[in-house]
Formats: C-alpha cells, structure tokens, sequence
C-alpha cells in the first residue's frame, strides 16, 4: 500500500468552529464524503454543504443530551479498520461502513471552564467522552487515518488540501504525535482537577506549546517555556521574553500578590532589591527605588496600580528591562515605549494557587504554594515589650518580603520601605551584616527600623548586632531549643519580638 492516502470519507465534530469554513470547502470540492454531528453539522449546512449525520449512520440517534452521539462501532470501526487486514475489510463491507481517511475532533473546553466557574456539574459536563476517544482512534491507526486535534493544525491542513487532498504516512504520524499531546494534556488536566482534593501523591505534568527562547540561563544554554504567557499578560512593547526575564518575572509577581496598598517591586535575579507600599504609586516608586537604586538598573519592576504619566516620567530616567502593570494611562505607555527594547506587559490574569513544580535529580519536586500572608492576629509576642501600631505594621510588610527571598535572609524595613537585605547566604549572621551593609551603603538610618528573618534564631547574635543599629522590633518564625536566648536579650535591651510560628524558607 502507498504511504500516500486519498482523502475519501471525512469525519467532523469540533467544539470550535473558528477557521473550519475554508477547509469544509476545500473538502466539498475535492469531492470529499463530510460525516458530522450536532453543531458541527448545523455549521456545514449553512454553508448549501451537503453532509451526512452520524446518527445516520449509525441508526441510532444522540442520547443522553448528547453525551452519546459518536460512541458506535460504525464511527469506530470506520477508523481503527486497518486496510492491509483482509478480515478487517470484510467485516467493514457486511455492515456498510464507510473508511474514514480524515478525522477532525477538538474536545470540549475543560481548562476554560475551571476559569469560568467553580460549579461542579458544569465542570464535570465539560469532560469529553466522545472526542477524546476519537482523538485516541484515530492516532493509533495514523497508518490509513490523519486527526486533526487542535485549531492551531488547520493551516497544515489547508496546505494538504489545497495540493492534491492527499495525506503522507509522515504527515499522518506528525499530526498522530500532536494527538496524543492534546489528549494527555486534556487528561493530566482533569486529574489535576479531581485531585485537588483527592491528594493523591501523583504528579501529573502537561507542558503543551513550548515556546523556544534565545537561550537558557546563559547564551550556551538552549532554552524553552512551555506554558500560557496570554493567560497571565499582554505584552505591550519590548523584544521577547527571556529564560531570565520569566524567572524574574514570576518572582516580582509572586510578590506583589501579597500587598493591597499600592505598592512597586523591584526585582534582581529573583530578589528584591527595592520594595515601598505607599499611598501612591508615583510615592511608591519613588521610595522603592531609593532602597537600592543601584541595583534596580536593568531591574525587572511590578506595580499593582495603574501607571500613570507622572510616574512613568520617572521611571523613564533609568534603564528597566521589564515594566509590569495592572494598566497605563495612554501617554504613560507612550513615553515607556520610547525605549526600543523594554519590554512593557500588561497583567491580565493571576498565577495560580496549585502547587509549585520544580526539576530536582532524576524526577520533580512539588509542593503547596506558600501562601501564608500574616496578619496582627497570627503574631505572638513573646517578649515583655511590645511594637507599636506602626512597627507591626512595618513588621507584617517586612514578612511578605522575606517570604519570597532567598534563604538565608533578613529583611530590615521601616515606613513601609525595604532598607537593606541580605538573601541567599549560608549565615543568617552573614545575611543580616549584608542587609546593613545595603542600608549602610544608601544613607538610611535603621533607628526604630524593624527585622524580619525566614527562620528561626539558634542564638542571640542576630539580635544583638540588629539592637547595635537601632532596631528595636523583630518578627521570626521561633521554635528553635534556644529561643530563650534571644528573647533574653531582647527583654534586657527594650526589644520587641514577635514569633509568627511560619517558616519562609525559600531555597
């Protein structure tokens, strides 16, 4: 038999209909045979397209509000018969059914629905039953049959049409492998769902359209996002994304989720480096810029209002690779456009809530999102002098941010402003000198300032060299053997220290 296939019998059923038009013609000209259901065949014979229903031919009509129309040994049989098998054949020609060379399904929109709403029933409804198992048919006999799973091959398919309506053994194997994509992403999908509260200890990853990037990390690194960038932005301006950009990206808006007053973040290799809640953005920016304006150059900002003119006006004046915001005010976006390759993204969605996944050895990590935001409410004061309303507050702002820095960290912080940080050290003694150093280097006074550290002290030296600068209210996680210690020396010097009982480690 020739590798090359003859398009004679076609079956269409899709869920979207955008972009079908042009090929059904095509079809209808090349005199091909159009087998539909439902929609899908309202949708064909508004076109004056002739086209035979299922029911048809299968004798039977759609049932069960049209949860069973295609599930028949004629749809089936007419795809999975293998046309070198002589028995096959046979048994194809005594019940008169016709061979399918052509399969179109896409399958209801599961994922979309989990966006739209949270009821169950309709969620559940969305979960293909028909098309998924034609989809599966379909692949498996790639030898005789092309699947046509997803819109985004229907330009490969007007090319196939537009020739000679003929389909290669290659061409039917490539279209195959994109099947079985669609099909095992759809699936992980729904399992991700039911085991949301199931919890069952399986990991079930689907990385569908890969992006290629420049490069990894580095320049001698190949790199790939696999993932739904539309989902979260709009990109307004800028060259495309990097390996980097993205890390750095999620950092910053990971951040920022957990601040309600206007509030800016700066971002450098995944920590910030600049971060002040104000009753502005444009006083926001403005402070969270101070906190390390060296570092913020080439720096990845977040905000959570809107941009406007006066603040873009500032932000203009030195050089930001990434700019995210909820908005722009037109003659904001503008004047940031002006830099040819900044890139500048609108935030259209929120990340997810799921676990987070990462590679580690020969398999993958995963974990719960740490989304513990403290409040005054979860803070247990454990020394005999306690912070004032604006400490704590300074305190709880202090906390978010050494939530998503990396461990080892202290975050010194007053007025709602980061003053210095120390993250990624190997002592939290090394991580706190850091964090004063970086207030030290931009003139900030660190009187009345407050700390927050990811874990908890084993001894009382952090405490100490924090008193020696003028801090006096502290916030950590407490539990070690020495706790004492600490709260010791904090009684004896008029300190105020606050356990939270939440570790932040973040490796």
């Amino acid at each position: 038999m020739s590798a090359k296939s003859k398009i004679s019998n076609a079956l269409i059923s899709v869920f979207y209909k955008d972009g079908l038009e042009p090929i059904v013609k095509l079809l209808h000209q090349a005199g091909v045979v159009i087998y539909s259901t439902g929609g899908t065949q309202e949708f064909i014979e508004k076109l004056g397209i002739p086209v035979v229903a299922v029911e048809q031919l299968t004798g039977y009509p759609s049932i069960l509000g049209g949860r069973v129309k295609t599930l028949h040994p004629k749809i089936f049989g007419g795809i999975l018969a293998r046309r070198e098998n002589v028995q096959d054949l046979e048994e194809i020609k005594s019940f008169d059914i016709p061979l399918f060379d052509l399969v179109m399904v896409d399958l209801y929109p599961f994922e979309e629905t989990l966006k739209q709403t949270t009821n169950e029933q309709t969620i559940i409804e969305k979960i293909d039953i028909g098309g998924i198992s034609l989809i599966r048919a379909a692949a498996k006999n790639y030898k005789h049959t092309l699947i046509v799973s997803h819109t985004r091959l229907y330009p490969q398919l007007l090319e196939i049409l537009d020739t000679d309506c003929s389909t290669t053994l290659a061409a039917r194997k490539l279209f195959a492998a994109h099947a079985f994509e669609v099909s095992s992403h759809y699936d992980a999908a729904i399992f991700n769902y039911f085991n949301e509260s199931a919890e069952l200890p399986v990991a079930k990853l689907s990385m569908s359209e890969g992006k290629a990037l420049r490069y990894g990390e580095n320049p001698h690194q190949k790199g790939w996002f696999h993932g739904r960038m539309h989902d979260l932005f709009s990109q307004l301006h800028g060259k495309e994304l990097s390996y980097n950009n993205i890390l750095d990206i999620d950092a910053a808006i990971n951040l920022l989720n957990d601040f309600d007053e206007p509030t800016v973040a700066i971002i450098k290799h995944n920590n910030p480096c600049g971060v002040a809640s104000r009753p502005t953005i444009f006083e926001a920016w403005a402070d969270a810029l101070a906190g390390d304006p060296v570092s913020a150059f080439g720096g990845i900002i977040a905000l959570n209002r809107t941009v406007d003119i006066a603040t873009a006006k500032e932000m203009d004046k030195i050089f930001l690779e990434v700019l995210i915001a909820p908005h722009f005010e037109p003659e904001a976006l503008t004047l940031l456009k002006s830099k040819k390759n900044r890139i500048i993204l609108a935030q259209t969605g929120a990340l997810p809530k799921s676990r987070t996944v990462r590679s580690a050895l020969n398999g993958v990590l995963v974990q719960d999102r740490d989304l513990v935001v403290l409040t005054p409410e979860n803070l247990s004061l454990v020394t005999k002098k306690a912070a004032t309303e604006a400490q704590i507050e300074d305190l709880l702002f202090a906390d978010k941010i050494v939530k998503h820095t990396k461990s080892n960290t202290i975050v010194l912080a007053k007025n709602k402003q980061l003053l210095g940080i120390g993250c990624g050290q190997t002592s939290r003694v090394d991580a706190l000198k850091h964090a004063i150093a970086k207030a030290n280097a931009f003139a900030f006074s660190l009187e009345e300032a407050v700390m927050s550290s990811d874990a908890f002290f084993p001894f009382p030296d952090c405490v100490e060299i924090a008193k020696a600068q003028g801090i006096n209210a502290v916030i950590q996680p407490g539990g070690s053997i020495k706790d004492d210690a600490s709260i010791t020396y904090c009684d004896g010097h008029e300190m105020a220290m606050y356990f939270s009982g939440i570790r932040h480690f973040k490796h």
